[in-house]
């Protein structure tokens, strides 16, 4: 499909692209670049790609697909290094999880004779590092495509169909969108997992021992979300603070409503939410996007 990939940032994400790309015979090389000459050379001792320098713009040369896998603060810095090492008719994408910002930073920066299409796979796990990645992490998974105007048709079946091989569902839609839906399905919930487990560490009157021995649990699962890369969401919510703004507001209200219903005993009120998130929870697991096995499915 390709003669040379190039992965800037071999992480979760980029490992496991690597490993995807390579079990599926995608391309006859595939090289990486990342910062720490430590994990340059972990990448290959794990067989994961065939060479890896911290010289990224070497690293780009000559490559037909370029995917960037570092957090959105870094985009800046690596286009910079490579815009001019890009050669015509190479696909450029990411897998960032905000698109506005990172778009309009990148049209401005690449060649016309580039395709830049972004790409956004919904997958991951709170677990980060080249050894952390897997080639089955985009199987059943959808992957978001943020295509430019300037595109050709071509390079965006393309890279569609590079989606497809990775086992992911491949939809397409404008930047702006992307960002207001990712914020309401993954950067909220983020947010929310890392307030809470805050709170439990603000939690004077208990014991830590006791916080951790009774967490098997909804904290348990709250501090599974909140062990995510914590550099990736930052840079998240800075990038998408709009949209991540006005749901914050949103939450605020829908908690003050709880909060009232409560203090009210207003049974009522609670059983109609209660009911209403319920049907939200069986239309996820109709929409396969979970399991209906109790426990979500753990052994």
């Amino acid at each position: 499909m390709f003669n040379k990939v190039c992965i800037i940032g071999c992480g979760l994400i980029g490992s496991s692209l690597a490993r995807a790309i390579k079990k599926q015979n995608l391309s006859k090389i595939i090289v990486s670049s990342n910062r720490s000459d430590l994990i340059n050379k972990k990448v290959i001792e794990l067989k994961i790609v065939d060479d890896s320098s911290s010289d990224t713009k070497k690293m780009a040369e000559g490559s037909d697909l370029i995917i960037i896998a570092t957090p959105l603060s870094s985009y800046e810095n690596v286009i910079l290094k490579i815009k001019n090492s890009l050669k015509n008719g190479s696909i450029l994408t990411d897998v960032g999880s905000v698109k506005e910002n990172a778009i309009s930073l990148i049209e401005k920066n690449v060649s016309p004779n580039v395709s830049w299409i972004s790409s956004h796979p919904i997958a991951g796990t709170e677990e980060s590092g080249p050894e952390a990645g897997f080639s089955d992490l985009f199987k059943n998974r959808w992957c978001i495509l943020t295509p430019s105007k300037k595109v050709k048709d071509k390079d965006i079946k393309l890279l569609e169909t590079f989606w497809k091989k990775m086992g992911s569902k491949v939809d397409i839609m404008d930047a702006k969108q992307h960002d207001y839906i990712l914020a309401i399905t993954s950067h909220i919930p983020h947010l929310i997992a890392y307030n809470i487990v805050n709170t439990t560490l603000n939690a004077q009157d208990k014991k830590e021992s006791d916080i951790v021995k009774y967490s098997a649990g909804g904290l348990r699962d709250f501090t599974r979300i909140a062990a995510s890369n914590h550099i990736m969401w930052r840079d998240v919510f800075i990038q998408n603070k709009k949209n991540t703004s006005n749901m914050i507001d949103n939450f605020i209200s829908n908690l003050e409503d709880l909060k009232k219903a409560i203090e009210n005993e207003d049974g009522k009120r609670l059983e109609e939410i209660f009911i209403k998130t319920k049907k939200i929870r069986k239309e996820i697991v109709k929409a396969g996007q979970d399991v209906s096995k109790p426990d979500f499915g753990r052994k």
